[in-house]
């Protein structure tokens, strides 16, 4: 093949090669979560789910409830259940006055952690599945921090709730 005819050939190229690597960098679908942390673990709920973040509020403390629920707040006339993480993973409690208000599948519930950190854009393929080996039976999945500070835990609500 000549030069000419490779140089013909090339006239008939699109040459907005670009657009292709862009609408690929576009269609990252990422999902926002609430980052907090428990005893220094890092985890991260949907911030879909989240309604609101409330401290210093009072707790009242309700008989033959499991072991892991702190209390009831009334919460501007709806009584929320609290569910403490440090208690949840079998951690020793201390006090903490930081809750995150949940709503799964249209109910309400509380759960009371060390610190409330930010709110994440996490992209979805970069979610791992948790290793069959970890403890962490309340972890959906695992990622690295966008800003590269650690790894975030997926925190699965429902299994919160689930025994």
């Amino acid at each position: 093949m000549s030069d000419e005819n490779v140089m013909d050939g090339m006239v008939n190229m699109p040459m907005d090669m670009g657009a292709v690597g862009d609408d690929a960098a576009a269609e990252v679908v990422t999902r926002k979560f609430l980052t907090f942390q428990t005893d220094n673990l890092l985890f991260g709920v949907d911030a879909e789910d989240v309604m609101e973040i409330i401290t210093n509020h009072v707790i009242t403390l309700v008989p033959m409830v499991p072991s892991y629920v702190r209390g009831i707040i009334n919460l501007r006339g709806q009584t929320i259940p609290l569910i403490d993480m440090r208690l949840r993973l079998s951690i020793e409690p201390q006090e903490n006055d930081c809750i995150i208000v949940l709503n799964l599948n249209d109910m309400l519930i509380g759960i009371l952690v060390d610190t409330v950190c930010q709110i994440v854009d996490i992209p979805v393929d970069s979610i791992l599945p948790v290793p069959a080996h970890n403890a962490q039976k309340y972890v959906s999945g695992m990622t690295k921090m966008p800003d590269g500070s650690g790894t975030m835990q997926v925190l699965d609500c429902a299994l919160l709730i689930a025994d």
